[in-house]
């Protein structure tokens, strides 16, 4: 592991928003590497500075778990949506830089707590005063869910040997809501948590419940999603499941496939999008990409299933 990524992600396992495997990985190298340690314990400190603030001043007063997970919600859809290259691009993609701004001027410090309990007060009254609608990865058909704001699923369970379906989600307070794959009240829930949700577990469920259905454009859309975008490994080792039998007659699931094997940080999730590409090898795009690999992947494995692959295959007059 490389100091650079550790140190871009010691502020998320300082505030503890840190995936669990990578909060793992950080601390194993830590444990080995003085530089890196020593940076943990700078912003550590500085965390324990800002904790002493908010102790001393009562309306500096840690916000409420549903007001934050809405917070962060709200936060997730305008990164999706917003334009790229300006300010927000570069504070969405290169955090540690304002951190560390942050930590060594404490005049700027005092104006980002000032101006973030201001705007907790306006979210609040807005959130209560005027809320929206359910938000969700697309437009479904039928009923809403509800007429409040979801800020997060708490849970999702399959009956054992039934196809009943119970998802807990919070909006004001924890609600739930039961019904079959087929309701589609649970297939809203379930493509928002396969999406939105900060708990792996929750999205490793609605995942492998998406894959019982894959032929749904939807569902087959945010399996797609997940591949690329989750941060687990076992997530996208879910979806790619879930596709496997669209590799031959869906193009958008073959592309998928195609950058998860260039682009995935996980050997396995490679390895397992390699072989399943292996019935449609002849396909320009397939064959492009199999040369590029047998040519200069990193992975000795890879670029020998490279090579072995584009043996089999006619050669192009």
């Amino acid at each position: 592991m490389k100091c650079e990524w550790v140190r871009e992600n010691i502020v998320l396992q300082v505030y503890g928003e840190l995936a669990d495997d990578a909060r793992h990985e950080l601390e194993q190298h830590v444990a080995r590497c003085a530089d890196c340690a020593a940076e943990l314990k700078a912003e550590q400190e500085f965390y324990a500075l800002l904790d002493q603030d908010r102790a001393a001043d009562p309306l500096l007063k840690d916000p409420s778990p549903n007001l934050l997970a809405s917070s962060r919600m709200r936060l997730q859809e305008a990164l999706e949506t917003a334009p790229q290259g300006g300010l927000l691009h570069r504070l969405a993609f290169d955090p540690m830089s304002w951190l560390r701004q942050v930590r060594f001027s404490p005049a700027l410090a005092s104006a980002i707590l000032i101006l973030g309990f201001t705007g907790g007060v306006g979210t609040t009254y807005k959130f209560y005063a005027h809320p929206g609608p359910v938000p969700g990865p697309g437009p479904v058909s039928g009923p809403q869910v509800s007429d409040a704001s979801i800020a997060g699923i708490q849970s999702v369970t399959q009956e054992p040997g039934t196809n009943q379906i119970s998802i807990k989600y919070n909006t004001v307070s924890t609600q739930e809501a039961q019904g079959s794959l087929n309701d589609q009240r649970i297939q809203q829930l379930l493509l928002y948590a396969a999406r939105n949700n900060y708990n792996s577990g929750v999205r490793m469920d609605s995942v492998g419940l998406l894959t019982q259905n894959p032929t749904d454009t939807h569902f087959r859309d945010a399996l797609i999603y997940a591949l690329q975008n989750d941060s687990n490994p076992g997530v996208r080792f879910k979806a790619l499941d879930g596709l496997g039998p669209y590799v031959k007659d869906d193009t958008n699931v073959r592309d998928a496939l195609l950058r998860a094997l260039v682009n995935d940080t996980n050997p396995g999730v490679r390895t397992e999008a390699l072989r399943m590409l292996e019935s449609v090898k002849a396909d320009g795009s397939v064959r492009g990409v199999l040369m590029t690999l047998a040519a200069k992947d990193s992975s000795q494995y890879i670029r020998s299933q490279a090579r072995t692959l584009l043996a089999q295959l006619p050669e192009i007059d």
